[in-house]
């Protein structure tokens, strides 16, 4: 890997965008690097939670890398769009494994776009969030359009959009576009704590509740339906023979 780090401890896969120099902006490689990672990770059985951050202090990752699409003809952005979301950002919210997107300093552009991918999101306190696509004369392309207003509403979407600003980390906060704001010593041992608490619980349950929760944002898709079908299927699992014994034994479950 050329342009992130990954490390697993302790049942956390930690995935880092390591591009220091570029503010950890996203390229063609890096996006397919990810995309590898985010795989390798959901088949790893010592693999419990994914922790998906950025190198260094300054940003998450600061955007897409503008120089290599610059001169693309309409036919070749629309094709940049479809596979960026086919291969990392739909594959991150779909992940069977919680993601958790420790966002330290800026997240702009296909760097919110990411990290609104993932189940949910820390921000350090110096965290910049913003998708400025139309100050360069395009919208967002990696589900910008369609996530943030899922998260923050219609109307503060259409102005974050349409002005092309950035919002701070309490901004974002009281929009609820992250969960939670920390120190930056803070932002990982943050995540940890909460994956810790994630994974108490039974793993195939939390698949179960990330597709029948994103269920209810596809359209032609019923979302009760969804739910009524994972919830079903769940009573086959080992997983919930140990968790419904464990609770009659008055014993902690073990998945």
């Amino acid at each position: 890997m050329n342009n992130i780090l990954v490390a697993t401890e302790n049942k956390i896969t930690t995935i880092t965008i390591n591009r220091p120099n570029k503010l950890n902006a996203l390229n063609k490689e890096t996006i397919a690097e990810l995309s590898q990672a985010i795989d390798t990770a959901e088949d790893n059985e010592n693999t419990r939670v994914i922790i998906l951050t950025g190198s260094g202090e300054k940003a998450f990752v600061a955007g897409a890398d503008i120089a290599e699409f610059a001169d693309f003809s309409p036919e070749q952005g629309k094709e940049l769009a479809a596979h960026g979301q086919e291969i990392l950002f739909n594959k991150v919210e779909n992940c069977s494994k919680p993601v958790i997107a420790a966002v330290n300093g800026f997240a702009l552009g296909g760097g919110l776009e990411l990290a609104m991918s993932a189940h949910f999101r820390i921000a350090s306190d110096n965290a910049r969030v913003g998708l400025p696509e139309v100050s360069l004369g395009v919208i967002p392309g990696y589900g910008g359009t369609q996530r943030l207003p899922q998260l923050v509403g219609k109307g503060r979407a259409m102005e974050m959009i349409m002005t092309a600003g950035m919002i701070d980390a309490a901004t974002a906060h009281s929009y609820g576009l992250v969960n939670h704001v920390v120190t930056q010593d803070e932002l990982i041992s943050t995540c940890e704590k909460i994956a810790g608490k994630i994974m108490r619980n039974s793993p195939v349950a939390i698949g179960a509740a990330i597709d029948a929760v994103n269920a209810g944002y596809i359209d032609g898709v019923d979302g009760y339906q969804a739910e009524i079908d994972c919830f079903g299927a769940s009573f086959g699992t080992d997983d919930f023979k140990e968790g419904t014994t464990a609770f009659l034994e008055k014993r902690k479950a073990e998945f």
